[in-house]
């Protein structure tokens, strides 16, 4: 990241609380900018976060995992249990968002939540082990990664929204795009690397793949670890400083009573219940059929895991590729156009996947083309639809518009997810091949309600199309 737009660009803002008289009201002073030099540190120490915390998600989440419990038997249901009890317990960060507002350290409550969230899956790492030495039978195994799951998903729900809260605090408005886009970009780089690697390191491990996956669990736990150290460098934020902060850079003295307002009134802001009713229906059309493209490589297909971590990392790539092409793009045009552009694409993706087999041409052109157009449209999706939330959600009390948001994607998702898993499991709907219609009309549809969500500092779609007729007129009349 350019230090030179750093030292162009706003600092956020935070204000302090002062107490004015017995009636417990508080006026803001003038903003605390956080020092320049602390934002760069900050930035930096994230940017090297989310690669360690990537290589953390490598054996604890995506294809690595969906492998591990495809080898060891699981069902479409336990399959598809495994990748919706993630969004599902996001129903927990509204609760989540209330504890971590009554903190003073949001480095604090990150490292309680997630230092004891990845703590716990050195029990999986030892259970993997005891399998392997046959004191554990594949069915108990796959009920213990469950509930591993289960629990440390339940746990970063806690923290979820104080994480992102805690970022939006320290990344400068007008380098959001750029900076998400670049620091999404590393990611994706890490991913390009490290996935094939682990894929083929798990394939290859002379004592089977079992042992090679609880290795690779071992080495995920250790970065998961440096990554929690990574944080102890970006700038701590006061919850009950932040809260009060003014909105928009209004920095006139204010008065209001000393709590916060509760989260049942963040549903009388009309724009942002459109923003959720978008949001959650996408989540669900997209995980209606996302975890099984990867079922249907493994399971339908038999693919090999090597095979299908390359075709992972060709997505990554793509994502490294697009993130920083979206995060431009972003700044200039606005979210909700490129979403709108990349929403038809969304559309399209899972009808590509009817009819894929194992000929050479399905698996050198095909299978890769489809993980190219994926990573495109991903990229754009999880970017502008953040940027987007974060646009959207007011300065004040953002942990709970946050938490709010991710518990309705949340459910929404996992809902897609186990209705998914069902549609396979019921030979009445097609099994895959009906579960990708299915999902496609559904994505059409989430596009609908994105046209009347209000993006800040953006004009509306309605604007856009009139400023369109009368530039094609002016051009007609000239």
């Amino acid at each position: 990241m350019d230090s030179t737009e750093l030292k162009n660009s706003e600092s956020a803002d935070i204000s302090e609380i002062v107490i004015v008289d017995d009636e417990t009201k508080v006026t803001l002073n003038s903003p605390l900018k956080i020092p320049k030099e602390a934002i760069r540190t900050s930035l930096r120490a994230s940017t090297i976060d989310v690669v360690f915390a990537n290589i953390f998600a490598i054996p604890t989440s995506g294809i690595l995992l969906s492998n591990f419990v495809v080898e060891l038997g699981a069902s479409p249901i336990a399959f598809g249990m495994l990748s919706s009890i993630p969004m599902l317990v996001n129903l927990v960060q509204p609760l989540g968002a209330y504890f971590s507002e009554k903190t003073t350290s949001r480095f604090r409550y990150s490292l309680l939540i997630f230092g004891t969230a990845r703590s716990l899956w050195v029990i999986l790492a030892i259970a993997i082990f005891l399998a392997n030495w046959g004191l554990i039978n594949s069915y108990d195994l796959v009920n213990i990664t469950l509930v591993i799951v289960l629990v440390t998903r339940l746990l970063e729900g806690f923290g979820g929204a104080s994480w992102l809260s805690w970022l939006a605090i320290i990344v400068p408005h007008r380098l959001r795009g750029r900076y998400f886009g670049f620091r999404n970009s590393v990611g994706s780089l890490t991913n390009l690397i490290c996935v094939p690697l682990a894929g083929i390191a798990v394939s290859a491990w002379h004592g089977g793949t079992l042992q090679g996956f609880g290795i690779a669990m071992v080495v995920g736990i250790i970065s998961g670890y440096i990554s929690l150290g990574c944080q102890y460098f970006k700038y701590d934020i006061n919850p009950q400083h932040h809260n009060w902060a003014p909105e928009h850079g209004n920095k006139e003295a204010v008065t209001s009573t000393a709590e916060p307002s509760s989260i049942l009134e963040i549903f009388k802001d009309f724009n942002f219940l459109k923003f959720l009713f978008y949001f959650g229906l996408s989540m669900f059309a997209i995980n209606l059929s996302l975890p099984f493209f990867n079922l249907y490589m493994l399971d339908t297909l038999s693919l090999d895991v090597s095979w299908v971590t390359i075709y992972a990392s060709i997505q990554a790539a793509v994502n490294l590729l697009f993130f920083v092409i979206w995060g431009r793009l972003a700044d200039r045009f606005g979210n909700r156009l490129i979403l709108a552009f990349v929403g038809i694409i969304l559309v399209i993706i899972p009808f590509l996947w009817l009819g894929v087999g194992t000929s050479n041409l399905d698996l050198w052109l095909w299978l890769p083309m489809i993980h190219i157009l994926t990573g495109g449209t991903s990229a754009a999706s999880d970017l502008c639809n953040n940027n987007l939330q974060l646009g959207v959600a007011p300065i004040r009390n953002q942990a709970n518009y946050f938490a709010i948001s991710a518990a309705v994607a949340g459910a929404s998702g996992a809902l897609g997810t186990t209705i998914g898993g069902f549609i396979v499991q019921n030979g009445y709907f097609g099994g895959l091949s009906g579960l990708f219609v299915i999902s496609s009309l559904f994505r059409l549809v989430a596009l609908i309600p994105l046209v009347f969500i209000n993006e800040p500092r953006r004009k509306s779609f309605i604007e856009l199309i009139q400023g369109f007729q009368h530039r094609l007129k002016t051009l007609n009349q000239n």
